[in-house]
């Protein structure tokens, strides 16, 4: 009896030492993801952004905008397309209470918001439930931000408006009547980019700066990360700067379109035309990688 006892206590200490070593970082889990969105209700995915899966999204409606906040990727599109996911895999429609198209949306400030046509602001606490804001233009609304304890959204003609709740809004002068395609902020800064390469910088969204850019090209994409802002456009015109203020061209090694760009997991990531993806660890150098489809990819995010 005694010798089975002591058999069974060496098995037992055997088990509980075999357990404890196969548990060591073998449970957790890496839920980031890249998401990048497009042309007839294109979704793609990626853990790296090298390799893209297509999910499917439901819709046939151009997809515009993505963001990702409080555990919930949510994207934006044509007549007032919404659609959530907490996996970037399944995709859930939900009722937006607008038929005009929605080009872009962010996550600040506990609030999601997303911009449109004739001025359409809306906002949610959970992506779900949607409520329709004054914005007070009807331009179109084509990109939005949140820092600093500001939203800041912009639009045609030089048009930037700001609110710290997401509900009132003001507008700011941006001292061009150039169109403004989107807006970042970073580093305590907020940049905004247009055509005919348009840059303004601002360090409150109210006082804003133009910047030389050194191309004339159109510039619509815009991120901040790894201590630099990236912003691409037309032509496959890439822009780098570690302050906002002095900006670099990049070789991007394609001539289509960049419409979008984020960073994450130490990578830059452009979408553009023609399912053009590229990646850069630095902003610099850039690599081309393979998306499986040739339609036009209008957002990226990652989630963060």
């Amino acid at each position: 009896m005694k010798h089975l006892l002591i058999i069974l206590s060496l098995l037992l200490l055997s088990f509980t030492i075999i357990s404890c070593g196969s548990d060591d970082g073998s449970k957790s889990t890496d839920n980031t993801l890249y998401v990048s969105v497009g042309e007839s209700g294109t979704i793609l995915t990626s853990s790296d952004g090298t390799s893209w899966d297509n999910r499917t999204s439901g819709t046939t409606n151009h997809l515009y905008g993505v963001t990702y906040g409080n555990g919930t990727f949510v994207i934006v599109g044509d007549s007032g397309t919404i659609l959530t996911s907490s996996d970037g895999t399944t995709w859930t429609s939900r009722t937006s209470g607008t038929s005009y198209g929605l080009l872009g949306v962010t996550y600040g400030n506990n609030t999601f918001m997303s911009v449109g046509f004739s001025g359409t602001i809306l906002t949610s606490s959970d992506g779900t439930t949607w409520t329709s804001r004054t914005s007070g233009t009807s331009y179109g609304l084509q990109g939005v931000t949140y820092g600093n304890g500001t939203f800041v959204t912009v639009s045609w003609n030089g048009t930037i408006l700001t609110s710290s709740d997401g509900t009132t809004w003001t507008s700011r002068t941006s001292g061009t009547s150039d169109n403004l395609q989107g807006v970042t902020y970073g580093n305590g800064l907020f940049v905004s980019v247009g055509d005919s390469g348009t840059i303004l910088t601002s360090p409150d969204g109210t006082t804003w700066t133009e910047r030389t850019s050194g191309t004339s090209y159109g510039l619509g994409g815009k991120t901040y990360g790894n201590g630099t802002f990236v912003t691409v456009g037309e032509s496959g015109t890439i822009l780098t700067s570690s302050d906002g203020v002095t900006w670099t061209s990049r070789t991007s090694g394609t001539s289509d379109k960049i419409r979008e760009v984020t960073y994450g997991n130490s990578t830059f990531v452009t979408v553009g035309d023609n399912g053009t993806i590229l990646t850069s660890t630095d902003g610099t150098s850039w690599t081309l990688r393979t998306s499986g489809t040739t339609n036009t990819l209008y957002g990226v995010t990652y989630s963060q």
